[in-house]
Order: C-alpha cells, then structure tokens, then sequence
C-alpha cells in the first residue's frame, strides 16, 4: 500500500510551505515527491511509535516528526481524508511548532492490492 500524505508546517514566513510524501507501508520507506518552503529531505525510513508514525530522515535515520495518529499498522488504515497533528522533531524544522497532515490517496500495489 502507498500512501501520499500531505504535510503542512503553517510556517509564519512562508504560510504555503508544505511538502507531499509517499509512504510505502510494506517497505517503511517514505520519499518526498514535492515540497514548497521547507527542508524536508528527500526521502526516510517510516516506523510506528505508541502516538503515530515516526519520519526518519534518510541513512542516518535522523528523526524528522511523529503524524500523530498516523496508524500504518491498522489493518483499516489509513484511509483517504484521515488527518492529524505533526510534531517537529528536527531543530531546522521546528521554527514552525504547528503542522497538520492529512492522507490525500491510499493506493494498493503489489501481491496485498486487494486489501487495505
């Protein structure tokens, strides 16, 4: 299952600044597939934590921000429109301590395409 996701940092000098990620959910990868004003890396690992899902910045797995919420365990999820808060981690990004993703397309690929 792919996910975009779209993450938006509501940055006071740059109120459009937002990036578009793709999450692999069977590969627990994430790469960025657009971004407008931020410095979001290009792509990272996914892992689940207690409160949602964890970005981690490339090799060196740095953590970028926790979706809070963001369940890629659920056998239901996630789903197309589901929302939540972000929670910055990185010192570069967290200028902005508010931020909000929200799923834009679930979409099956590989051998699982028949479930969600």
């Amino acid at each position: 299952m792919r996910i975009t996701a779209h993450l938006d940092r509501y940055d006071r000098l740059d109120p459009d600044a937002c990036t578009i990620i793709w999450l692999d959910k069977r590969a627990g990868k994430w790469s960025r597939e657009a971004h407008v004003g931020t410095g979001v890396p290009q792509w990272g690992h996914a892992g689940q934590t207690l409160d949602g899902t964890c970005l981690l910045a490339g090799d060196e797995r740095q953590p970028l921000c926790v979706l809070e919420g963001l369940d890629l365990a659920s056998p239901d999820g996630p789903f197309e429109g589901e929302t939540g808060a972000i929670r910055w981690l990185a010192q570069d990004l967290s200028t902005s301590l508010e931020g909000r993703w929200h799923v834009q397309c679930v979409e099956a690929i590989g051998p699982d395409s028949g479930s969600r």
